[in-house]
């Protein structure tokens, strides 16, 4: 669909891309590779971190070549503001046991770390085998809690985006892009 416009496109609150939907698919399949080898021979469970991440654990989840399982977490620091309130709190659990498994938790954006960083403490005392990130997006700047991250799309400025599966008030989670955004 190359050359065409979208409504999207006239959107005030959109901004520039800072994610090209190609650059996404590349470094996707990129990370599907990466994982893929390093998991060989196993059945990694993936933990997706909703509502953010269920294009990218889609999107990814294909690109890995192995059997996987599934199992989706939802926790909230944002509401529905574009800064964190600095709260973590667990809106949905898991419902598999992680005891023996190994676990890769699947994150569309890394801010400060401190969500991340809540969820992983939570998700170790459960015993897993092992206990790995793959975050599509890391910010720069301030890092406070930032827990090693085995596997990262892609680093961006410290500036709030949207689209593939990210939101500002659960709006512009289509968008096959990130882009900046710019609304209040």
């Amino acid at each position: 669909m190359s050359g065409t416009t979208s409504p999207f496109d006239e959107d005030p609150d959109l901004g520039e891309v800072v994610v090209a939907r190609d650059d996404l698919h590349a470094k996707i399949a990129e990370l599907g590779t990466a994982i893929t080898r390093d998991y060989a021979g196993e059945a990694p469970l993936f933990v997706c971190v909703l509502k953010g991440a269920f294009i990218f654990l889609s999107d990814i989840a294909r690109a890995v070549d192995l059997p996987v399982e599934f199992d989706f977490m939802a926790v909230s620091s944002y509401g529905t503001a574009t800064k964190t309130s600095g709260i973590v709190r667990i809106v949905k659990d898991l419902d598999i046991d992680l005891t023996g498994r190994h676990v890769v938790v699947i994150e569309d954006i890394v801010d400060s770390g401190l969500t991340l960083n809540y969820l992983l403490k939570h998700l170790a005392v459960r015993q897993p085998a092992s206990l790995e990130v793959c975050a599509l997006l890391v910010k720069e700047g301030e890092r406070r809690h930032m827990p090693d991250l085995r596997y990262v799309g892609f680093t961006i400025p410290d500036e709030f985006v949207v689209g593939y599966g990210l939101d500002v008030a659960e709006r512009y989670r289509n968008l096959p892009d990130v882009r900046r955004y710019r609304g209040a």
